[in-house]
């Protein structure tokens, strides 16, 4: 046979042929790892990046699941009780706003349109808008004085998800997974989870890796049908034949090593092809919630249309995390207008109509994370790039513009206090007066919770050490922390 015939061996394919069209065929997971070109700690160096590391503190978090709501929730209509407001509806006031529409001196009052009632042993107010997440309130803490740096959505959510305003930098679920590895070789260590309307302005900026390996960049699994593209094989290539490449590589690999230091970009591709070649087995059965009982259907709402899909992604969320995926992050809203939180024109339709979707598969996740003793190792964070002004945006209507000067976010799970709430927005909503946390305190909890010191876990690029949290010494939001 001559050496011609060997090479085409692989379904009439030369070997190089074969390797490029098989490593497509891993869709998204593996293509990620061969654009890897230097992993920038001494632990990557010739291993696999997502390799177990041990944490370096003592968070009691494993896994963290962040529900993203996407367009900027009202925290006056669902969190942040404002008795004061009520009977000012229309009342013109002198504040201070800047959003959407600029910066404002004076605006038109619009007080709340819900109900609050006083709920759990902790007797928080909770809007009527939430019903069954106001049962667990005592395992929520309630951030009521967070801040942020733009009042608009791209540079809000980029700030939100990688701590900086630009795109180009680490997602939070990448640093989680640089500084801890994955311990399931067979599900990627960062999955994200859209709204069926679509995806959130600036798209996969929102869990790219930034200047870090592909490696730890979110990937997207889809609640229906095949998880991800490309998981079945492509025509005429069977495992044994991928497994042949993936051994070849691996000896391509240790030759490698042998002539020099360390191989990071071989490395980081064989590991992104193992994962993806894993995945075609386990990704399925993951998603599969045939396997859930009855009950465990109904409690999330997926007998009912209008919180089936939430529902799923938050009960895949849970699976996700019992098969040790280290971040999820699972998106209410997506594309533009009334398909996500992002209420400018009728507050009462838009709200309504997004926490009906949400509100039961929330609740039950909670409780499901916790009789399953898995919330006390899982960290729960809820809320979007911002929150709503307490005035109108516009001369007629309910509509709120955005507010990022003081808003509600909530942590439950992975060593947080429950049943309590700190920082606090003024009698109207409209600025953060007590306690003023900043996006970076937030992501700093969630690096220690998960044994991860927000101030030491760095990257070294351009010649600085990158942080999640920036240059300047970031506290977590101690009052939280059990």
């Amino acid at each position: 046979m001559t050496a011609n015939k060997r090479h085409r061996d692989f379904c009439g394919r030369t070997r190089r042929e074969f390797v490029w069209e098989t490593g497509c065929g891993f869709g998204a997971a593996a293509l990620t790892g061969m654009l890897a070109r230097d992993a920038g700690a001494a632990r990557l160096a010739g291993e696999n990046p997502l390799a177990p590391a041990p944490p370096t503190g003592i968070g009691k978090a494993k896994s963290v699941i962040f529900l993203f709501m996407y367009g900027g929730p009202s925290h006056i209509d669902t969190f942040d009780y404002k008795p004061s407001m009520v009977g000012m509806d229309g009342k013109t006031i002198e504040v201070k706003t800047f959003g959407r529409g600029g910066h404002k001196n004076q605006g038109r009052i619009v007080e709340p349109r819900w109900k609050f009632r006083q709920r759990g042993e902790c007797g928080k107010w909770v809007s009527d808008l939430y019903p069954h997440l106001g049962g667990c309130v005592d395992d929520i803490a309630f951030l009521h004085s967070m801040t942020a740096e733009s009042p608009i959505h791209g540079s809000a959510m980029l700030m939100m998800n990688s701590g900086k305003l630009q795109s180009g930098s680490p997602a939070m679920g990448s640093w989680v997974n640089y500084g801890l590895g994955s311990v399931n070789e067979n599900l990627p260590g960062f999955v994200v989870m859209l709204d069926e309307t679509g995806g959130p302005i600036s798209g996969a900026k929102n869990w790219a890796s930034g200047y870090m390996p592909a490696s730890y960049a979110g990937t997207v699994f889809r609640a229906e049908g095949s998880p991800i593209n490309d998981l079945k094989l492509p025509g005429g290539v069977t495992r044994p034949m991928q497994r042949d490449v993936l051994d070849s590589l691996r000896r391509l690999n240790e030759r490698h090593l042998a002539q020099r230091a360390d191989n990071t970009d071989l490395s980081s591709r064989i590991a992104s092809y193992e994962l993806a070649f894993n995945m075609q087995q386990e990704a399925p059965e993951a998603v599969d919630l045939g396997q859930e009982s009855e009950a465990t259907r109904a409690m999330y709402g997926l007998d009912d249309k209008e919180t089936n899909p939430f529902g799923t992604r938050c009960l895949l969320a849970r699976r996700m995390v019992e098969r040790g995926v280290r971040f999820i992050q699972v998106y209410s809203g997506g594309a533009h207008n009334d398909d996500n939180w992002d209420a400018h024109g009728d507050l009462i339709k838009n709200h309504g109509r997004l926490a009906k979707a949400t509100d039961q598969p929330i609740a039950a996740l909670l409780k499901d994370l916790k009789q399953r003793g898995l919330l006390d190792e899982t960290l729960v964070v809820w809320g979007g790039e911002f929150g709503r002004q307490p005035t109108a945006e516009y001369a007629v209507g309910t509509g709120r513009d955005h507010n990022s000067y003081g808003f509600t976010m909530w942590m439950a799970g992975g060593g947080i206090k429950g049943g309590v709430s700190v920082g606090a927005t003024d009698e109207i909503g409209s600025n953060a007066v007590v306690d003023p946390f900043h996006v970076k305190r937030l992501h700093a909890t969630v690096l220690q919770q998960m044994g991860l010191d927000p101030n030491g876990l760095s990257y070294f690029f351009r010649g600085l050490d990158q942080k999640l949290v920036g240059v300047e010494h970031t506290e977590p939001i101690h009052q939280i922390i059990a």
